[in-house]
């Protein structure tokens, strides 16, 4: 084929230039009907993408882009999102911009942002397991998880044996009880296991000789809640939005009083959510 070379000495730098101009697009599933199809124009549409292609026959596809986003859809009879496992990857310079367009389009669809079942958001966090870098997921309404991440500034360098260094942000025990939680319940989805892991270390923190920050636990109780909401538990997630705003009543100025008062802000938001 003219331009090709697959054998002579310019292969090398043939495949560097080739790659350095590569789009990737990842392929999602989702149910076979035309109905599932149109579920998803709705959802992408509403939420800032366009229809780039679409083809009924002989598979249904549905392909959507915005600038250098692009999804793409592939029909599966008898596809259950409550079973998927598929995920990709978005890389953003800025994870809030692109949260806040999300869940302008969600509240649109559903009122509300949808916390639990398919569609769900998670809120942008910063990620231990990720280098640190802020992210969140968005599944869509096939149950394909869209993870959001913060391009890194500089590369991140891989440690022994090709892993990431977990990157923690500093702070006590019920800090990294946090990033633990945050990992577990936003990156793997287990909210049960993440109530289970925070919640140990709050119920830790309480009955130690030295009470913890105030800095500190109030974004564990906001987190917390914000599971809780996911869990369906509106009895706990009210009780933790009430001791936070008692965190908030005797918190002073500075940092920690900062950091209880936008807790609080946080945890507040849950109030128009409706776990389904």
């Amino acid at each position: 084929m003219a331009g090709d070379d697959v054998t002579g000495a310019g292969s090398e730098d043939g495949f560097e230039r080739a790659v350095a101009r590569a789009v990737m697009v990842p392929l999602l599933p989702c149910g076979g009907d035309e109905a599932d199809l149109d579920e998803l124009v709705a959802f992408w549409t509403t939420l800032g993408l366009e229809v780039t292609y679409r083809q009924r026959r002989p598979n249904p596809i549905v392909a959507f882009g915005r600038g250098a986003l692009q999804l793409q859809y592939y029909g599966m009879p008898g596809w259950d999102p409550e079973q998927s496992h598929s995920t990709c990857v978005v890389a953003v310079p800025d994870t809030a911009p692109v949260y806040e367009a999300f869940a302008v389009g969600l509240r649109t669809l559903f009122g509300r942002l949808p916390l639990a079942g398919a569609p769900r958001v998670t809120r942008p966090r910063k990620r231990a397991n990720n280098a640190g870098l802020s992210g969140f997921s968005l599944v869509d309404p096939a149950g394909n998880w869209v993870r959001v991440t913060r391009l890194p500034d500089t590369p991140v360098v891989a440690g022994e044996g090709g892993t990431t260094t977990w990157t923690a942000g500093g702070g006590g025990p019920l800090a990294r009880a946090l990033e633990n939680a945050v990992v577990v319940g936003d990156s793997h989805g287990d909210v049960a296991q993440a109530r289970k892991v925070l919640g140990g270390a709050v119920r830790r923190a309480r009955t130690a000789d030295a009470a913890p920050p105030a800095g500190e636990l109030a974004p564990a109780l906001a987190y917390l809640a914000e599971l809780a909401v996911r869990a369906g538990d509106d009895a706990a997630a009210r009780e933790l939005v009430a001791e936070l705003e008692a965190l908030a009543a005797a918190a002073g100025g500075g940092a920690e009083g900062d950091a209880v008062r936008s807790a609080l802000s946080e945890a507040r938001a849950l109030g128009d959510v409706d776990p389904g």
